[in-house]
């Protein structure tokens, strides 16, 4: 176990450490305004951020990927469809309800829309669209055609929502569909899927392991814009505080108890679940038991340690580098953020656990190195395009609209398995760096070059930025992949054609 540890402990190191030093670099100069005692928080915190991951990774290794394995293959070996779709369909809403990112984004527009009802109705969405997830699995179906309706079906209540004059939800709304997918529940529903579509087997089952979190990112999204139909006035944002600490220790202590909470509220859930159906369908050996909840208080751990670090050190930091920065230079600001958005993704902790998962279930097909590649170009582009947005001060479907198109239309010149993990891979790596670090420096930027009215219309979105691009770097990834293969079947043929009549051999 100590040299497991020690082995995720060097993955986290190499992930944070480039993100890290950029903004320690930035820091030291005097484009941003940091205090010595702040740069010492951002160390500490940094350092904190690298124990979190790798408990988190061994965690998540260790409990929440094969409890999420074991539920599919129980669920789906007693041969019940509909107990399989309601108990997914609960666990979806429930699981997404405790989510902490969901709170503090739905805490922050609470002035027009409650807390509570934004939490229920981002809830049902992904409770609705885990059991299409599942239906699809069951029924063996593709997911582009799937994909391709449900997009169609959001784009058109978008449109509606701007008829009304309602277009100051949308960012909110695109946004929603991102923090749902936090840390928890993608390694839960990504091993979901492949314990469901395992257990059914067929030619296909690599491809239908893959989905539900595309699928679950976009229930968020409609169901928010659904109520925001409803709704009349303008929405309203304040930008929270966003004050560095001076001492990191008293900050720690007091963010502590908060963040336990919502870990252990959103983590008991999931395991209350698996409980109810080790005593019921799974009954599963002790050993195996043992190892789960030894994974469980590793990843509660890991993640607790990792959310106080981003919260403390981070998403301040992360402010003042956007506000200095903006303040500065608009073009050191794009070329920071590109290179900020390359670096940061690495170190989202679900992106480790759906790498490994790829490259497991393709069997080496597409590797780890290829797809972080593929994700740290994506999520760099999409926050030089929100710089760009926000200088020009368009709206975010600009981007949204003839980005998915593209997308979609991909769809139809990869192997269908680069698409199902690109649609992935969207809502993984739109996670708690990406919201706690992330959001804040656009934030900040956004004060300095629009001031705090035009924060919500132009910071905001740079989720749903996060978890489209990525859709169609990976992709691309698979088209290169298909037209490599042509070529090196072209040359084949050439050569054997090109060769003497006599040392070809003809078989009856």
């Amino acid at each position: 176990m100590k040299k497991i540890l020690r082995s995720k402990l060097q993955e986290a190191l190499v992930s944070v450490l480039p993100v890290s030093a950029l903004i320690l670099i930035l820091a030291l100069t005097p484009l941003v305004d940091i205090s010595v005692s702040g740069i010492g928080v951002f160390l500490i915190a940094s350092l904190l951020l690298i124990l979190g991951i790798g408990l988190f990774n061994l965690g998540a290794d260790l409990a929440m990927t094969p409890m999420g394995q074991y539920v599919g293959e129980g669920l789906t070996a007693t041969g019940r469809s509909g107990l399989l779709l309601s108990v997914c369909c609960l666990m979806g809403v429930l699981i997404t309800v405790a989510e902490p990112d969901l709170s503090v984004l739905a805490d922050q527009v609470a002035a027009v829309i409650p807390a509570g009802r934004l939490i229920i109705t981002v809830g049902i969405g992904v409770g609705l669209f885990l059991g299409l997830s599942v239906l699809k699995i069951l029924m063996k179906r593709d997911l582009v055609p799937i994909l391709l309706y449900s997009y169609l079906v959001l784009f058109t209540v978008t449109a509606l929502l701007i008829e009304r004059g309602n277009a100051g939800f949308l960012p909110l709304a695109f946004d929603s569909g991102g923090v749902t997918t936090g840390p928890i529940t993608v390694p839960f529903i990504m091993a979901l899927g492949v314990g469901i579509a395992m257990s059914i087997g067929g030619s296909h089952s690599s491809e239908n392991s893959f989905g539900l979190v595309a699928l679950c990112s976009i229930g968020p999204v409609l169901m928010v814009l659904l109520l925001s139909l409803g709704i009349n006035g303008n929405i309203t944002y304040e930008v929270p505080d966003y004050t560095i600490p001076e001492h990191f220790g008293d900050a720690f202590f007091e963010e502590l108890p908060e963040v336990i909470v919502d870990v252990a509220q959103a983590l008991l859930l999931i395991v209350g679940f698996f409980l109810i159906l080790q005593c019921t369908i799974l009954k599963l050996p002790k050993r195996k038991l043992y190892i789960i909840a030894i994974g469980i208080g590793y990843t509660f751990v890991g993640l607790v340690i990792f959310l106080c670090a981003v919260n403390i050190g981070y998403m301040p930091v992360g402010f003042a580098v956007g506000k200095g920065l903006a303040a500065f230079s608009e073009d050191l600001l794009l070329f920071v953020a590109f290179i900020l958005g390359m670096v940061v993704v690495l170190a989202e902790p679900a992106i480790h656990v759906l790498t490994e998962q790829v490259e497991d279930i393709t069997h080496g097909g597409v590797t780890r190195r290829q797809m972080l590649s593929a994700l740290s170009l994506g999520v760099g582009v999409s926050l030089g395009l929100t710089i760009i947005r926000m200088i020009r001060g368009f709206s975010i479907l600009y981007y949204l609209i003839p980005g998915y198109l593209i997308a979609l239309g991909l769809s139809f010149f990869v192997p269908k398995i680069y698409t199902a993990i690109a649609f992935d891979s969207g809502g993984v790596a739109s996670g708690p760096l990406t919201s706690g670090f992330i959001l804040p420096l656009m934030t900040g930027a956004c004060v300095a070059l629009r001031g705090e009215e035009s924060v919500l219309a132009l910071a905001f979105g740079t989720v749903a930025m996060v978890a489209m691009t990525p859709l169609i770097s990976i992709q691309c990834l698979g088209f290169r992949a298909v037209m490599s293969k042509h070529i090196r079947t072209r040359q084949a043929m050439r050569h054997i054609l090109s060769q003497d009549d006599e040392q070809i051999i003809y078989f009856a």
